[in-house]
This record gives structure tokens, sequence and C-alpha cells, in this order.
């Protein structure tokens, strides 16, 4: 990897890019781009959280006519749901607002929509972006992923439950199940500090009572029709985005002393070209590449970055049609630097 950056179209970020621009240098110049807008900031979650009512209050409108159409616009404002995460998310990097505390905030009051405490989710997911691609420090905040080597030296017991985990209805059908209505009731991981304790039990506590405002009005209807659909599709879309943004062919996985910060940000993480709408609602997060090298820019200035450095924008390209064709990634070569499937490791010396 010879750490070069600029402007090019092309697959992966290091190999090819001109410019004599290091990730170190793009980070540098991508911090003009920090400064966030309180207007906007203000705009973008009012506008998201009236939609997200809006759409709930429909439902709950249609229920007592149609179930199937409720489900329906459960599953569009899951949409919805999925922005206020990725907003609740911005919050969690401070890049809304210039106070600490009003983001912080937001990013709390948000986090019981989304239903993720948000103390702890902060701490995990800034774990996450300091050792993004660091074969060393894997397992808070990633997808699990071994290496050949790794996955070769396993007892057949384990080498069927690592594939387990690696099938696609586990990791986006029963695995955002169970973080979203199970695991994020307890702070796994952080057991000992009392701040995240307290994070997760106000949550849940609040959660509750919204639950049970829900269920004292409309019984149970509203929680199997509305609230689950949409926290779930949310939750299911929201795990594959995080899967795409970090697991296609060409990322980036290192081991001490050769891991880099920058590289692992610019390298390690995707562009998913996403249609207008999904871009939206999705918060520009597909921009991944840019908000990882620089973590502090908001989501409504990430567009702005590919426009003012078009080779930004050619970088570690997904679509939709060529992440799903990718999707089947399970394993990581280490003399190749790339992922593989479980099929292109198997009969392999």
């Amino acid at each position: 990897m010879n750490g070069r950056y600029g402007n090019s179209t092309n697959y992966k970020g290091s190999t090819f890019l001109q410019d004599d621009k290091t990730a170190q240098d793009w980070a540098r110049l991508l911090a003009a781009y920090r400064t966030p807008s309180v207007v906007r900031s203000s705009w973008e979650i009012a506008v998201t959280l009236v939609l997200y009512v809006g759409l709930w209050a429909a439902a709950w409108a249609v229920l007592e006519y149609s179930k199937l159409l409720a489900v329906l616009i459960s599953c569009v404002n899951a949409l919805i749901l999925l922005r206020l995460f990725c907003i609740q998310h911005d919050c969690g990097h401070g890049t809304l607002y210039k106070n600490k505390p009003l983001n912080d905030w937001i990013g709390r009051v948000l986090g019981v929509l989304t239903l993720t405490p948000y103390d702890v989710w902060k701490r995990s997911h800034a774990i996450h972006h300091g050792a993004s691609g660091n074969l060393c420090k894997r397992g808070i905040g990633d997808i699990d992923t071994l290496t050949i080597a790794e996955y070769r030296a396993l007892s057949l017991g384990r080498r069927i439950r690592y594939r387990l985990y690696r099938h696609p209805v586990t990791l986006f059908v029963i695995g955002p199940a169970y973080l979203f209505f199970l695991k994020n009731r307890l702070p796994f991981g952080f057991m000992t500090h009392l701040r995240f304790w307290v994070s997760a039990m106000v949550s849940n506590i609040a959660l509750a009572v919204c639950i049970a405002v829900i269920v004292y009005f409309g019984g149970l209807d509203p929680i199997l029709f509305i609230f689950i659909p949409t926290t779930l599709l949310a939750a299911m879309i929201g795990v594959w985005l995080f899967y795409v943004q970090h697991q296609f062919e060409h990322t980036y996985w290192e081991t001490n002393p050769n891991w880099n910060l920058h590289d692992a940000a610019l390298d390690g993480s995707s562009h998913y070209v996403l249609p207008r709408l999904l871009q939206w609602a999705t918060a520009n997060i597909g921009i991944h590449h840019v908000h990882h090298l620089s973590s502090r820019i908001p989501f409504y200035r990430l567009s702005e970055v590919l426009r003012d450095h078009p080779g930004l924008a050619h970088m570690n390209i997904l679509t939709v049609s060529t992440s799903l064709k990718k999707a089947n990634l399970h394993l990581w070569d280490e003399t190749n630097k790339r992922l593989v499937s479980f099929s292109q490791v198997s009969g392999k010396a």
C-alpha cells in the first residue's frame, strides 16, 4: 500500500490515486468542512421528527380499518426512523452544534426512539472509529471478521458457529432484532461503568413509559402493527448499511504496527452510492470514507465535500446491485488483502 490519494475513477483508495496526497493530508484538508449551521441542523432534526410523528399518527389512524395499510405506512416510517438514528449518530460525533451538551441531549432523546442508549452507543462507536480495520483490536462496534488462518485453526464446531453468525439471516434479521430489542437494554461490554448503566436504564424507563402510553390508548395493536415493524425494519436496514460500509472486497485490515488510522478510514470505508431518496433517508451515511476520515463533518456537508473534491467521489464505490452481489464475503485474506467467501477458501491448503 503506497498511501497516496487524489483524483481518480477507481475502486480502491490508495492503490491508484494521484495528487500526492496521503490520507492524513485529506484529513487536514477536510477539517474546513466541520463547521455546522445551527439553522440547518435544527431544520434537519425538526423535519425528520415531524415526518416520523406524522407517519406514526397516520398508521395509527388507519389501523382500525386496515392492519396491512398500517404496516405499509410503518415500513415507510422505518426509513424516517433510520434517518433519526443517523442524526443521533452525528450527535455522537458532536457535529450538529458547537455546543457539546446540546448534541448529547438531542442524541439521548433520539436514543429513546431508536432503542439505543446514547452514551453506551457513543462510547462503543468511538472505539469503532479508533480501531476500524485493526486486526489486533476487533470485538467492539464491528462485525466479527476472521482471517483465513484464524478460521482454519478453529474446531469444526466453532467453524459452524462462525458460518451461522455470518449467514445473512443471522446478520440482517435475527441480529438486528437481538441488538435493538434485547442487547441494547443492558450496557454489555461496559457493565462496570455507572455512567453507561444510567444511560441504559434511563433509556429503558423512557421507552417503557412510551410503550405503556401507547398500550393504554391503543392496546397491543399499535405495538404489533406499527412499533415493531417500524423499529425492526429500520434496524435491519441500519445493520445492512453498517455491514456494507466496511465489509467489501478491497477493504482495509492490518495488524500493528502496520495499521494506520487515516489509511484505515479512507481505504476501509466504502462510498455507498444510493438513489437520492435513500441517500436522504440515510443522512449521507453512505459517504462513509469521508465520514471516517473526518467524523466531525455534519452529515449535510458530506455531499459538499464530494462536489468540491471529485476524486473522493470515485473511491471505494459500491452501488446497491454490487453490494448485494458482494454480500457473501466472510474471511480476510491477509496475503492478497481482500475479503473472500467461504467457497473460495474451501478445499485450499
